[in-house]
C-alpha cells in the first residue's frame, strides 16, 4: 500500500493500486461516498509530500525539488481523473454536491502549495543554477515551466497579496462550478414537447426518430421532443417549417443561463470578470487578457485582436451577402419581415440545396456513427501505425461507453480509448476529450487512458446512429485531441499530451478534421445505412464544393464570441458590470449583423466561465486554424494525404511531443516554417 492511500478504508476502491486490465478505474465499485473520502486522503497525502520536499535538509537540486514535485500528488490526480470526468459525462446530485464542496477546497489546497515561500525558494534556487546542472532539453523545459508556473501563481507576491490571490482563486473555483452546474440544469430540464403531427412539419425521418427517443427518455412516450442538444436542436431549426416552433426552441437555446432563479448565470459572470481583472492587477498585468495571453503563442491581446479583426471584416461582408440571399428566398415563399436568427439555418439549407443540390437528409444515411468511428481509427492507422481493438469485456462508467485498446502495429500497447457518443441528461453539452490517466515515462512507463465525450442524438432501438457533416467533423476533431493524448511520449507527466499552450492545443484536433473530408476517407467509409451502397462520387464532389458555403455565418457567430470574450477580459476595472449590456455594446461596436447571434452567448459561454480553460482564449480555435490549414496543405502539396515522411514529422513534433518545446518551434520543425493566415482565409472562402 502506498502512502497516498494509507489513510483510506480497505474497502475504498482508491485504497490500493487497481488490478483491473490496463489499470482501468473499477467504475462499478466506485460510489460518490468513496470519492469524497478518497479526495480528503489524497489532499492530505499531497500536503505531506510537499512538506517533505520543503523540509529536505539537502541543498535544492533538480531531483529533490523539481522531480520530487513531479512525483507528488499522484493520488490526487488519480481521484481527480475519475471524479472530474464523471462530473462532466455522467453526473448526479451526489457528484454535484461533491463538486461544489471540493472546488473551493482544492483551490485552497493548490494556492497553499504555489504560494509556499519555502517551496518556491527551492525551485528558484534550482532555476538560478540551471545553466550549470547538465540538464537535457526536456529537464530544462520542465524546470522552466515549473518556475514560471509558480511566478504566474503569485509566488513573488507579498503576504497580503498572496492572501488576497488565494481568496480570489477559491472564489473563482466556486463560481465556475456553479456556472457549469446551472447551465447543465437549464439544458437538462428543457424539452419542447410536440404532441401533434402539425408540429413535425418538414422534419426528416432521422430527426423525428431522435426526437421520439428524446421524448421517451423524458417520460413522454409516443410524443416528440426538441432538446437543447445540438444534434437535435440544430437540425430542428434547419428543417422545421413551423416558424413559431423554431422561434420558441431557438430562444430557449439562446437564453440558457439567463432565465432568472437559481440557475441564472448573469451575476456569476459579473463577479468572475471583476475577480479575474483584480487577479491580473495583483500579478502586475494591465488586464486579465494580458495575463492570460502572456503564456501563449499569441503573447498579447493586440496580436489576438489583429487576427480576429483580419477575419471579421470579410466574414461580416460575406454574412451580409448570405443574409440577402436568404431573405430573397424567404420572401419568394411568402415570408414577410427580415430574417431572424431562428430562420437562418432553415433558409440556408434551402439555398444550399438550390446552389449545390446538397440535401442534409439525403446525405445523413451515409454518415453512420460506427463507420465514422472506424474511419477515425483507420486514418490513425495509416498516419501513425495504430491499431484499435474493442474490449467488450471491459466496463465503462456508463453502459453506452465503448472501450478500445490502442496498439502499435507491432503490438506495443499505447493506451486505452473510451468513446461516449450519445446525449443524455447526466452529461453536459458539447464535445470534449479528457484523460483518466495521462502518459509519463518517469518512474516507469505509464500509458494513457483517454476519453472522447460527444452529444449525438441517440437513434431508435435497432436503428443505426446517423450523423450530420458537422457531427462527423466533431468526432474527428475530438479524436484528434485523443490522439494527442494517446501518442504522447515524454518523460514527465506535467509536459505530456495536451499540456500545451491553449492556442496550440487545437492544432492536432482541427488538423485531424481535414482527413474526414478527403475523397480517400469518404469513399471508403460513407456507406448508406439502408442499401449498403458507398457514397456516390457526385455527392462527394457536392460536399467538397459546399465547404465554403455559409462561412460568413459560421465565421461571424464564432468570431463575435471570441471578440466578446476578449473584450470582457480586456477591462482594467470592470466594476459593477451588466454582462448582457456589455455583450450588446460590444456586438454593436463590431457591427454584429442582426440576423445572427453569437455561437455562445455570455450566460452559457462555458468555455470561458465554467472554469478558466478558454478565458481570454476562445480565439484559440482561429489561431490554431491558421496552422491547421497550412499544415494540411503540406500533405496536399506532397500529393498524398497520408505521406509517410510528413506523417512521421507530424507524430514526432506535434502529436507525441507534448510541451517539451516551444509551440512555434514545434510547428516550424514539422513544416519548415511558420504559417501565415492565407491558407485560413482560403479554407473559409474569405480570401480577397
Amino acid at each position: 500500500m502506498t502512502p497516498a492511500t494509507a489513510t483510506l478504508p480497505f474497502d475504498n476502491p482508491f485504497a490500493e493500486a487497481w488490478t483491473t486490465p490496463f489499470g482501468l478505474p473499477p467504475f462499478a465499485a466506485i460510489t460518490p461516498a468513496h470519492i469524497r473520502v478518497a479526495f480528503e486522503a489524497a489532499l492530505a497525502t499531497h500536503r505531506a509530500e510537499i512538506a517533505a520536499i520543503t523540509a529536505d535538509p539537502a541543498a535544492p537540486d533538480f531531483a529533490n525539488t523539481v522531480e520530487a514535485l513531479e512525483r507528488a500528488g499522484r493520488a490526487l490526480s488519480r481521484v481527480g481523473g475519475v471524479f472530474y470526468n464523471l462530473a462532466g459525462a455522467d453526473t448526479n446530485e451526489a457528484l454535484q454536491a461533491i463538486e461544489r464542496e471540493m472546488s473551493p477546497l482544492t483551490s485552497r489546497h493548490w494556492s497553499a502549495i504555489m504560494l509556499d515561500a519555502a517551496l518556491f525558494a527551492r525551485v528558484d534556487a534550482v532555476f538560478a543554477q540551471r545553466a550549470t546542472l547538465g540538464l537535457d532539453a526536456e529537464q530544462t523545459r520542465l524546470l522552466e515551466r515549473t518556475h514560471r508556473g509558480f511566478i504566474r501563481s503569485g509566488a513573488q507576491l507579498d503576504p497580503a497579496g498572496k492572501q488576497r490571490l488565494a481568496a480570489i482563486s477559491e472564489r473563482l473555483a466556486e463560481l465556475g462550478t456553479r456556472f457549469g452546474q446551472n447551465l447543465l440544469k437549464d439544458e437538462a430540464s428543457y424539452a419542447l414537447v410536440i404532441e401533434d403531427e402539425a408540429g413535425l412539419a418538414g422534419l426528416p425521418a432521422f430527426l423525428m426518430a431522435a426526437m421520439a427517443r428524446a421524448a421517451a427518455d423524458r417520460g413522454h412516450a409516443g410524443k416528440h421532443a426538441v432538446t437543447l442538444s445540438r444534434s437535435i436542436i440544430e437540425p430542428f431549426l434547419t428543417f422545421s417549417t413551423r416558424r413559431d416552433l423554431r422561434e420558441t426552441a431557438f430562444i430557449a437555446w439562446s437564453r440558457r443561463g439567463e432565465n432568472g432563479g437559481d440557475t441564472d448565470n448573469r451575476a456569476i459572470v459579473a463577479e468572475i470578470v471583476a475577480l479575474r481583472a483584480e487577479k491580473a492587477r495583483l500579478l502586475g498585468f494591465q488586464t486579465f487578457a494580458h495575463f492570460k495571453l502572456d503564456d501563449t503563442m499569441a503573447k498579447t491581446p493586440e496580436n489576438v485582436r489583429a487576427l480576429l479583426e483580419l477575419v471579421w471584416a470579410p466574414a461580416r461582408a460575406r454574412a451580409a451577402q448570405e443574409a440577402a440571399n436568404l431573405a430573397a428566398l424567404a420572401q419568394s415563399e411568402g415570408e414577410k419581415g427580415p430574417i431572424r436568427p431562428w430562420d437562418w439555418r432553415h433558409y440556408a439549407e434551402k439555398v444550399r440545396q438550390q446552389t449545390y443540390a446538397l440535401d442534409e437528409a439525403e446525405l445523413k444515411p451515409y454518415l453512420q456513427l460506427d463507420r465514422i468511428v472506424q474511419a477515425a481509427f483507420d486514418v490513425a492507422g495509416k498516419l501513425f501505425g495504430l491499431v484499435f481493438e474493442e474490449k467488450a469485456d471491459l466496463a465503462g462508467y456508463h453502459p453506452e461507453v465503448r472501450i478500445f485498446e490502442v496498439r502499435e502495429a507491432g503490438g506495443r500497447h499505447i493506451g486505452l480509448f473510451l468513446g461516449d457518443y450519445f446525449a443524455r441528461a447526466s452529461k453536459r453539452s458539447g464535445a470534449w476529450m479528457s484523460a483518466y490517466r495521462s502518459q509519463r515515462n518517469f518512474d516507469g512507463e505509464i500509458r494513457p487512458i483517454i476519453v472522447n465525450v460527444c452529444n449525438f442524438a441517440k437513434p431508435a432501438q435497432g436503428q443505426p446512429a446517423l450523423l450530420s457533416i458537422d457531427d462527423a467533423r466533431t468526432l474527428f476533431h475530438e479524436f484528434g485531441h485523443a490522439l494527442h493524448g494517446l501518442l504522447s511520449d515524454v518523460r514527465y507527466g506535467s509536459l505530456a499530451g495536451t499540456s500545451v499552450s491553449r492556442d496550440f492545443v487545437e492544432l492536432p484536433s482541427q488538423l485531424y478534421e481535414h482527413w474526414f473530408l478527403t475523397r480517400e476517407v469518404m469513399a471508403e467509409y460513407c456507406v448508406h445505412a439502408a442499401t449498403g451502397e458507398p457514397i456516390p462520387e457526385a455527392l462527394i464532389d457536392k460536399i467538397r464544393r459546399a465547404q465554403t458555403f455559409n462561412q460568413g455565418f459560421a465565421t461571424v457567430e464564432y468570431t463575435s464570441s471570441a471578440l466578446v470574450d476578449l473584450a470582457f477580459h480586456s477591462l482594467e476595472d470592470p466594476g459593477e458590470i451588466d454582462p448582457l449590456a456589455f455583450e450588446a455594446a460590444e456586438l454593436a461596436r463590431i457591427g454584429m449583423p442582426a440576423e445572427l447571434t453569437m455561437r455562445h452567448r455570455t450566460p452559457h459561454f462555458a468555455h470561458v466561465f465554467s472554469g478558466d480553460g478558454y478565458s481570454a482564449g476562445y480565439y484559440s480555435y482561429l489561431w490554431s486554424e491558421v496552422m491547421d490549414a497550412d499544415a494540411f496543405n503540406a500533405f496536399l502539396e506532397a500529393g498524398d494525404v497520408f505521406a509517410p515522411d510528413l506523417a512521421g514529422k507530424l507524430k514526432r513534433y506535434i502529436y507525441s511531443a507534448g510541451d517539451t518545446r516551444d509551440a512555434a518551434e514545434a510547428y516550424a520543425l514539422f513544416r519548415g516554417r511558420l504559417p501565415t493566415p492565407d491558407a485560413l482565409l482560403e479554407k473559409r472562402g474569405l480570401a480577397a
